[in-house]
């Protein structure tokens, strides 16, 4: 009787003191759950890592609360196994008793989980691209004429210029300017905008972000630069607690922020937007998942984050005009568009890639990705994608593709028996109109941006020098004639798409 219940302490024991030792990483775990936060993601809604991060979750936890053996062939001291042994791992693995067959267990149950999440992602991706594209055809409007562009905000600066002038023109000892991306001014226009970040080490753990910075896109000449300066309690550039990052994960803790921040102003106080990626899971005919909107998360100076459903953002005075839709997902949604016609059809080999049609490919130096971000008549941005046929050789438009980055909503023109040039012939094609230039030394053509005028699709294209410090000249390649038209003056730029001149 003494024994069984000596036997039955030591196991209440065992299972108290290993409960109590989870707790511990959990408790652990949850107050630094940000850093975590792309594994914890992965492994709910990703089902290759579902099978192997969950997996391996669930045989840590049975392999941590198994009780020791009754009976071990032989018993070796961690000091003795370490002296046998060559490193971490061959200590670990020459451990016998309890430890040892643990250790052991643990591994092969690892070996298992590669191999089964192996064979889960395989057909989980097919089906995620094959269910995205459906969902793109069905939610899409096909149009039999381009839509406007907005003349009166061109896209005339490349981003690359942008960055040059704008960090050489400003001097921050403590602060630098973050990445670039495209938010809308308080007056209507398109421009470049920066988070002003503390630089350095030191500045990134006791210093603030200072606001944000937005230089004008729309002009060649007389370009504006404005900065609303007002310290942010969370922001960009700001390590752990104090980022804007680890705030928002710990905020919403189940959506994936992977696109960059929209910094802004309203009313001349900064704010920034991230917008938010959720994932569905689909049980059939194969479990797999798909990217969703899931709204956006707006960050204010003093530290308030509202966390906003699509609709909500959509109708938030501070965020009107300004683009609420992930790319990210827009960029998913294209790329899975040539599974359409079903995943057999794109296979290489077996496939018959009828239909199949893919984004078109960017030549190096264009500085550019799609999709194209631009403004169209109303004022309304649009995410812009070209499309081509599935091939190697094949360079010429199948389709264009228009989301509205308010909405999220789709529409799209089909070429049919038209050929449109896409952008890498275009910027060939505004190479060759100049030939007294000397391209590549002194000059290079670049970030070509698809704008349509009465109707007509036209690749947007900029001639700077090498250096990137100045946009000379806009050349206009019209994608169905391959007629140019330069400009070099502002408001015949706005003219020229207003459909104003011949």
């Amino acid at each position: 009787m003494d024994v069984l219940d000596d036997a039955g302490g030591s196991l209440a024991l065992h299972v108290a003191l290993r409960t109590l030792g989870l707790g511990v990483v959990v408790a652990a775990g949850y107050l630094t759950r940000p850093l975590w936060h792309g594994l914890v993601y992965g492994i709910l809604y990703s089902p290759g890592m579902a099978v192997f991060g969950g997996g391996a979750i669930v045989a840590a936890v049975v392999l941590w609360f198994l009780p020791p053996s009754a009976v071990e062939t032989r018993s070796t001291g961690p000091e003795s196994a370490l002296a046998e042994s060559d490193g971490l791992l061959g200590f670990l693995f020459s451990l016998e008793g309890s430890r040892g067959r643990k250790v052991r267990l643990f591994a092969t149950v690892l070996v298992l989980l590669v191999g089964a999440s192996i064979l889960v992602t395989l057909p989980a991706g097919l089906f995620e691209q094959r269910t995205l594209a459906q969902q793109t055809m069905d939610g899409a409007t096909e149009v039999e004429e381009f839509p406007q562009a907005n003349p009166e905000n061109p896209r005339v600066v490349p981003r690359r210029v942008a960055d040059v002038t704008t960090r050489g023109s400003v001097s921050y000892r403590q602060q630098r300017l973050g990445a670039s991306d495209i938010a809308r001014t308080e007056n209507g226009s398109l421009a470049w905008s920066y988070a002003i970040q503390p630089d350095g080490f030191r500045n990134r753990v006791v210093e603030n972000q200072r606001g944000v910075l937005v230089t004008d896109m729309t002009r060649m000449d007389n370009r504006t630069v404005t900065t609303h300066e007002e310290e942010f309690t969370y922001g960009e550039g700001m390590v752990l607690h104090r980022s804007a990052d680890w705030n928002l994960k710990k905020t919403d803790y189940l959506a994936k922020y992977d696109d960059e921040a929209v910094e802004f102003s309203h009313e001349g106080r900064p704010y920034m937007y991230y917008p938010k990626t959720g994932h569905e899971w689909h049980l059939t005919p194969f479990p797999h998942t798909t990217p969703t909107w899931d709204g956006g998360a707006l960050v204010h100076p003093d530290g308030r984050i509202d966390h906003l459903s699509p609709e909500e953002a959509r109708n938030s005075e501070i965020l009107d005009g300004q683009r609420l839709y992930p790319l990210t997902v827009a960029r998913a949604e294209m790329r899975s568009l040539g599974y359409r016609n079903g995943i057999v059809n794109q296979l290489p080999v077996v496939g018959a890639h009828e239909g199949e049609i893919e984004v078109a490919r960017l030549p190096a130096g264009a500085d550019n990705d799609q999709p194209f971000v631009i403004d169209l008549a109303g004022g309304r941005m649009s995410y812009v994608t070209a499309m081509e046929p599935y091939g190697a050789d094949t360079r010429g438009l199948d389709e264009v593709w228009f989301v509205d980055a308010e909405t999220g909503e789709y529409t799209y023109f089909g070429t049919e028996a038209d050929t449109l040039t896409g952008p890498e012939r275009a910027m060939g094609i505004a190479r060759s109109a100049d030939s007294r230039t000397n391209w590549g030394r002194n000059f290079v053509v670049t970030e070509p941006v698809p704008v349509t005028i009465d109707g007509e699709l036209w690749w947007q294209i900029k001639v700077s020098p090498t250096d990137f410090t100045d946009v000379t000249r806009n050349v206009f390649v019209n994608a169905g004639s391959g007629r140019t038209v330069e400009i070099r003056d502002d408001a015949e730029t706005r003219a020229f798409i207003n459909g104003s001149v011949a």
